[in-house]
């Protein structure tokens, strides 16, 4: 592994059940940062064996198993607390930087100081822009636009409908201020985090990434996009075996994240909608995974 002009980033990865994308995630990692720290919410599958068989040598990774999955946010405070660097970057394992990328954001990381929190741009495997890799601040209003999926009508009232999801707009050619990126890969200055404060760990799985970039514009932090630094993202790879279990830890952040921000600058009856449709979601959610899981059982087995 090279270890020659390498970024002075200590990576930061939680890994759940990610299976050999965690080695391929790493791999990549430390082609590109001089630290790279594993953080282990406990996996039974066999993505901590691959990786250290693979990178048994390597003397800048440094796993830590946790007895217990603690969540994404805790797990994140444990790697940033073992993180030696001036920046940290925090992938998921089943993200792949790209060759340059880090670079790319360290780069736009340095020509402002005032640059709290850079995002590359998170891509699928086909290529094609991921939702959420650059967000608006989702508003009461439009969280539930987006819950009950009046975005839809975003087209013919952009104003009234408007999709805190960017990722429909045209590709911006240069960097850009946004209001939210993805947790999914967060690059971040060390002296962002000292005046903001940690990850809030009473998120378990979802929006914690949110409630951070709000925190971090409250101090005045800003936080920028960079359309050319891309990041292939697998999503889903650590969750999609226990979606009933994602589902609620989604929707409960989703609450958490709404009444911690927004209680007191809105009505109580919006809140109480908001809940009732966050909610509601949560139930079509599961009828349509439990509707799938039937039919899944049920339908014919080809020879």
């Amino acid at each position: 592994m090279p270890i020659l002009g390498l970024e002075s980033v200590a990576v930061v990865i939680v890994n759940y059940n990610a299976g050999s994308l965690l080695t391929a995630c790493a791999v990549a990692a430390l082609r590109q940062a001089q630290q790279v720290i594993v953080i282990d919410n406990a996996s039974s599958d066999s993505s901590l064996s691959e990786l250290e068989f693979q990178l048994s040598t390597e003397n800048r990774l440094q796993v830590v198993r946790l007895k217990n999955n603690v969540g994404f946010a805790a797990g994140c405070n444990t790697g940033m607390n073992i993180a030696t660097q001036p920046y940290i970057l925090f992938l998921n394992p089943d993200c792949i930087l790209s060759p340059g990328a880090l670079q790319r954001m360290v780069q736009v990381m340095e020509t402002d100081p005032h640059i709290g929190m850079v995002g590359g741009y998170l891509i699928n495997p086909d290529g094609s822009e991921q939702g959420g890799g650059r967000r608006a601040m989702p508003s009461p209003w439009r969280a539930f636009v987006r819950a009950v999926g009046l975005y839809r009508l975003e087209k013919y009232w952009p104003q009234l409908f408007f999709d805190f999801h960017l990722n429909k707009q045209p590709l911006p050619q240069t960097p850009i201020e946004v209001d939210a990126i993805s947790g999914a890969l967060m690059l971040v200055r060390r002296e962002a985090i000292d005046e903001v404060g940690s990850w809030d760990e009473n998120y378990f799985l979802h929006c914690e990434d949110l409630d951070w970039c709000m925190r971090f514009k409250q101090k005045n932090w800003k936080i920028i996009f960079v359309p050319d630094a891309p990041v292939t993202h697998f999503q889903g790879t650590c969750s999609h075996s226990r979606p009933f279990f994602v589902a609620w830890h989604k929707h409960k952040g989703m609450l958490r994240f709404y009444h911690k921000f927004f209680r007191r600058q809105y009505p109580g009856i919006l809140m109480g909608l908001i809940t009732v449709s966050v909610w509601l979601r949560f139930v079509v959610t599961v009828v349509f995974y439990a509707a799938r899981n039937c039919y899944n059982m049920l339908k014919p087995k080809h020879e």
